[in-house]
C-alpha cells in the first residue's frame, strides 16, 4: 500500500481556492457561471423559493387542529318577527317556526335576539336568548324557556 492510493478523507483534501487566473480552471467567474443572480455578490436566495413557482408549502394541504369544525350556529329570529307573526298567548317553539317557514333550517338551535319591539304576551322556547331579548319578551308580559 502506497501513501497516494490511500483515499482522501476530509483532512486530506486542499482548500478550493478560486479566483486566480485561468490556468487554476477556477478563474474568472470563480465557479459562479456567467451572469445571473447567483453570480452578483450578496445574493440570498432563501431555501425554499422555487423561481416564482407557487412554493411547496403553499401547495400542500393545512393540517393540524382548527375549532371551526366544532362551532355552532344558530338560526336566528328576531322579535320583530315574533310580534309580527304569532297572535297573544301563542307558544313559539323552533318546530313551529320551521312548518311557519319563518326559519328555513333549524341548525344547531334557535337563537331569539332583540332587534325589534315585542307587544304581545308570548312563550318562548328556544336553545340561546340575548340577554335583552329575555328582559323585553319578560317585560311584554311573557315567558323564555331554554331547551
Amino acid at each position: 500500500m502506497r501513501l497516494e492510493s490511500l483515499p482522501k478523507t476530509k483532512e486530506m483534501k486542499s482548500k478550493k481556492i478560486v479566483g486566480r487566473g485561468p490556468g487554476s480552471g477556477m478563474g474568472k467567474t470563480s465557479t459562479h457561471g456567467e451572469k445571473g443572480q447567483k453570480a452578483r455578490s450578496g445574493v440570498s436566495i432563501s431555501a425554499w423559493f422555487q423561481g416564482g413557482q407557487s412554493p411547496l408549502y403553499r401547495r400542500l394541504p393545512k393540517r393540524g387542529f382548527n375549532n371551526a369544525r366544532f362551532r355552532r350556529e344558530y338560526a336566528v329570529i328576531n322579535l320583530s318577527d315574533l310580534d309580527k307573526y304569532f297572535n297573544d298567548g301563542d307558544e313559539v317553539t323552533p318546530e313551529v317556526l320551521k312548518s311557519r317557514g319563518i326559519i328555513k333550517k333549524q341548525l344547531d338551535g334557535v337563537k331569539v335576539l332583540a332587534n325589534g319591539e315585542l307587544k304581545k304576551k308570548l312563550t318562548v322556547k328556544a336553545h340561546r336568548f340575548s340577554s335583552v331579548a329575555v328582559t323585553k319578551i319578560e317585560a311584554a308580559g311573557g315567558k323564555t324557556e331554554v331547551i
